[in-house]
């Protein structure tokens, strides 16, 4: 059997939100790994079926298509992490701990247990329809206003200069490069990187 169609690969992937460990949790988990891992267009429902141990017929009981496990993946990954901004301005006493907050939160979001879902949503969106996009996009809409109304306050405060749309590119253009690079076994921990990428945003 190949490695990553693994059951028991499947038991070590993180089940979080959506992508739980009931059976359509467990299908999202897989699919999110292996649209990763070998793209979308490349893993067959056969494949996905063997890592979750069930027969190809059986994913259809909680999806229509394979395409439809694909937005599943991009929805759940949406929905947990803005679960997790939202946590994070939440727990903000001021907006640059609210700033410091969405940076970890979405360091963690592009390495961490939504890593697979995170790389899937950004690789294979032209996978989907236009039609498909369209929740996605209103929920991507409300995820990154979140980073703007906090980059405004801090704009506000005289803390930050420029266009707050302008720092929100720059900031997600390095939180988001730190896929290509980053290790969780390496010299630099989340929480140092989100040190580092606080005091850049702040200019410090």
């Amino acid at each position: 059997m190949n490695h990553l169609m693994s059951p028991e690969l499947l038991h070590a992937l993180p089940a979080i939100g959506g992508m739980d460990d009931s059976p359509r949790g467990r299908v999202l988990r897989a699919a999110a790994y292996l649209f990763h891992e070998q793209g979308y267009a490349r893993t067959t429902v056969r494949e996905l079926a063997q890592m979750v141990g069930i027969q190809s017929g059986s994913l259809f009981h909680h999806f229509k298509s394979k395409d439809a496990i694909l937005c599943a993946v991009m929805s759940e990954a949406i929905i947990y992490n803005l679960q997790q901004m939202h946590q994070a301005i939440e727990s903000g006493a001021t907006p640059a701990e609210r700033l410091k907050g969405l940076i970890r939160a979405e360091l963690e979001s592009i390495n961490g247990n939504t890593s697979h879902a995170m790389a899937v949503l950004v690789y294979e969106w032209n996978a989907i329809t236009e039609q498909q996009q369209v929740p996605l996009l209103a929920m991507r809409e409300e995820y990154e206003s979140l980073w703007v109304n906090v980059l405004d306050d801090l704009i506000q405060e005289g803390k930050l200069k420029h266009d707050a749309f302008i720092w929100r590119r720059l900031i997600s253009g390095s939180t988001f490069g730190t896929a290509l690079w980053y290790k969780s076994n390496g010299r630099v921990s989340i929480a140092e990187l989100t040190e580092v990428s606080f005091a850049m945003a702040m200019g410090q």
